[in-house]
């Protein structure tokens, strides 16, 4: 899961792919704001089928947060 939450990371937001790790934090290390945010969720919700509810977006800090909801609540 996570090397596709990467890729999906990468390919919205033009960051580097080595600069995406489990324990990358979204905005500090990442520098993804709020629209990108969406962006992904929405690269997710497409490539993956699990939408990740928008309250729940704010709530996720870093990559590994974003992998283990995925892993916690996909189909």
């Amino acid at each position: 899961m996570f090397e596709k939450v990467k890729e999906i990371i990468v390919d919205t937001i033009g960051c580097n792919a080595d600069d995406v790790k489990l324990e990358s934090r979204l905005e500090e290390d990442l520098s993804m704001d709020s629209l990108d945010a969406v962006q992904v969720n929405m690269n997710i919700e497409e490539q993956l089928g699990i939408t990740i509810p928008d309250e729940m977006l704010t709530e996720l800090k870093s990559v590994k947060d974003i992998v283990e909801y995925l892993e916690n609540n996909g189909q």
